[in-house]
């Protein structure tokens, strides 16, 4: 089974950065719209969907953010990672199928608190800034190797939400 490690608040460097990569599928709309209530039909509904500027259906803008949460969780800082805050602002929609990659920067370090400041920016597959931000997180206080824990095994029924 793959590992997976952080970075302690000493490890981390003005500068430093990392990327997580998600691929937006059917299902993350459905699960994403169960779990936050969100049903807009914008991100279920193709027929209200075509008759927006989208034409199409969208993913969540706060599903988006959520792959930024995921990148702060697993690559930078990692495991142990608390979320303090986070501004976001989205440039263009994620629609179903597209692959959104987020790139991390270190870009302040705060030591009284051990407060890491990260500059984000998710882009689609084409190259293109789809949401951008800075959030605040605390760094974890220990080191860690441990075992990635796999995904939950949910299943998705077709129908109404």
């Amino acid at each position: 089974m793959p590992k997976i490690g952080n970075f302690t608040y000493p490890e981390i460097s003005i500068g430093q950065t990392a990327s997580y990569t998600r691929h937006i599928e059917e299902r993350d709309i459905q699960l994403f719209a169960a779990v936050s209530g969100d049903v807009n039909p914008v991100h279920l509904d193709p027929v209200f969907a075509a008759g927006t500027v989208f034409k199409q259906r969208i993913a969540h803008g706060m599903l988006t953010g959520a792959v930024i949460s995921a990148a702060l969780a697993m690559e930078l800082p990692g495991p142990g990672t608390i979320y303090l805050s986070q501004s976001l602002r989205f440039r263009l929609p994620v629609t179903i199928g597209e692959t959104v990659t987020v790139k991390l920067e270190v870009i302040e370090k705060q030591d009284r608190r051990q407060v890491v400041s990260l500059d984000c920016k998710a882009y689609n597959k084409a190259g293109k800034l789809v949401a951008n931000g800075i959030a605040e997180v605390i760094a974890p206080a220990e080191k860690l190797l441990i075992e990635r824990p796999p995904l939950p095994d949910v299943e998705v029924r077709s129908g109404k939400i």
